[in-house]
């Protein structure tokens, strides 16, 4: 490793925990620790929302993907900012009607306290498979850099940020998510103008990209089994991003911490169209890097950009990079281990004990943070012994995270279109949706078993459109289990 990246790396950590330390001051109560007081103005939430989503997954994964492929990933993006606005419509008012610390606590007011603890473990499933990946992919550049196996490299990730977030609560992690977020896209523009430099220009790039088809944004093709389509993207993406930014804690909680609904909007609608530039930014960078020949056939997509980066940026700028996308996987680490413990703390534990005391909240929190650290570090290390190396990490998270998307959402959606679903009706639709999308996950290995060849078709699913799947499913079972339970009523 070359000194002056080591410097540079060393000097970013350093400073990373000072800003989040330094973030958390003052933190006394329950609602400090998880909720960062509720005076949080639009635009750090704004960028914390953004780091948190894509953090390392982006780095490494999307720039991957443009090396490989062409730009229709981008086509997804546009659904997302579609399903924030129908978010920011529909659902952010009912976050702000009262004092709910959590987002599971609205599905209590209109179901009972039953409905609001299967949603939280549902929630803490996901968030913990899901961010476990991430922790993994976070881990890749770290051991391309310096050498040391990926286990070594996620147990100090894991470590480091369990510190600063453990002490400084919601706000130490959203003003270093600020930070991470400034660094990682300085080090996208970076490695975009060096790679375009090294093809030659932007003129032979666009160019040679141009004829080998990789510029290609939109496909129209009507086809479940293709990954990036427009239809696939805006309806999928739509309903993925309503999803995780309207029902998954990981956001709402951030939303839950800004001053005004007003101020929540404006957040969550502007991050939909930040993430589209830095999807392009990152895209671009890939195809860049393949115009310049950097991409040889055969590399692993998630291994493309950490490796242009410590073979053609110059020492000091690699090192920034490099500490760029180790910070961007750190805000996730961050950003989950906190939502993990505010679900914990309050939808579970405090509903289950009738212990509700702030300060007794605050220390129970911070003792289930670092349960939930280990927990994290330890499956990020599962996920390095067992997951596939010819799948990108981004697709594995999402595909991960879209199979309860689904009954997260189709729960919401029941709770406001049927006024007589009840909590059992609610949990049933939930249970049915998020089963039969582990089956859909799972139905290639499943379909080869004697007897269940049926489930060949589902193993072809893109998993784009796993959230409309499950949505649809959790929402007719609610139905069909309310409308029974009305008949039976006299």
């Amino acid at each position: 490793m070359r000194p002056l990246d080591l410097a540079v790396i060393l000097a970013y950590f350093a400073l990373t925990v000072a800003v989040g330390l330094r973030g958390g001051r003052g933190t006394t109560t329950a609602g400090d620790y998880f909720l960062g007081a509720r005076d949080l103005a639009a635009w750090p939430v704004l960028l914390s929302i953004v780091a948190t989503e894509t953090s390392a997954l982006t780095v490494i994964s999307v720039p991957g993907i443009g090396a490989t492929g062409n730009l229709a990933f981008l086509q997804l993006a546009f659904g997302y900012l579609a399903g924030r606005i129908a978010v920011a419509r529909w659902l952010l008012p009912g976050y702000f009607e009262g004092e709910q610390d959590t987002a599971y606590a609205r599905l209590e007011r209109r179901f009972g306290p039953g409905t609001r603890r299967t949603a939280s473990v549902v929630f803490l499933a996901t968030r913990f498979l899901g961010d476990s990946v991430r922790i993994f992919a976070g881990a890749i550049p770290l051991a391309v850099l310096t050498g040391w196996p990926v286990p070594l490299a996620i147990a100090a990730m894991g470590l480091v940020t369990l510190g600063y977030t453990t002490l400084g609560g919601l706000k130490a992690v959203i003003w270093t998510d600020v930070l991470q977020l400034t660094v990682y896209v300085f080090g996208g523009v970076a490695a975009l103008v060096v790679a375009t430099g090294l093809a030659g220009g932007a003129g032979a790039m666009l160019a040679r990209a141009g004829e080998a088809g990789r510029l290609v944004m939109l496909d129209l093709r009507v086809d479940l089994t293709v990954p990036y389509t427009l239809l696939g993207g805006l309806v999928g993406g739509a309903l993925l991003s309503a999803a995780s930014h309207g029902t998954d804690h990981l956001v709402v909680q951030r939303l839950l911490a800004t001053r005004s609904l007003r101020d929540a909007r404006v957040a969550l609608v502007g991050s939909g169209i930040v993430v589209i530039g830095q999807f392009l930014l990152f895209l671009l960078a890939g195809t860049a890097i393949w115009a310049a020949g950097l991409a040889p056939a055969g590399t692993r997509g998630d291994e493309v950009f950490p490796r242009f980066v410590i073979a053609q940026l110059p020492p000091g700028l690699s090192g920034l990079v490099i500490a760029g996308v180790l910070a961007a996987a750190m805000s996730t680490v961050s950003s989950s281990i906190n939502a993990l413990a505010s679900s914990l703390t309050h939808d579970l534990y405090a509903s289950l004990t009738g212990r509700r005391d702030p300060a007794h909240l605050l220390r129970v929190g911070r003792r289930v943070s670092v349960l939930w650290g280990v927990l994290l570090v330890g499956g990020a290390l599962a996920f390095h012994l067992v997951g596939r190396r010819d799948t990108p990490v981004v697709v594995l998270a999402l595909s991960i995270a879209s199979v309860t998307y689904g009954g997260l959402l189709g729960s919401y959606l029941l709770a406001g279109a049927v006024p007589a679903a009840r909590g059992r009706d609610a949990v049933t639709g939930l249970a049915t949706g998020v089963a039969a999308m582990l089956v859909v996950l799972f139905a290639g290995p499943l379909a080869a078993l004697p007897g269940l060849g049926f489930l060949a078709p589902f193993a072809r699913l893109a998993w784009p459109w796993y959230v409309a799947l499950g949505t649809l499913l959790t929402f007719v079972v609610g139905l069909a289990s309310s409308r029974l339970g009305t008949r039976s009523a006299p």
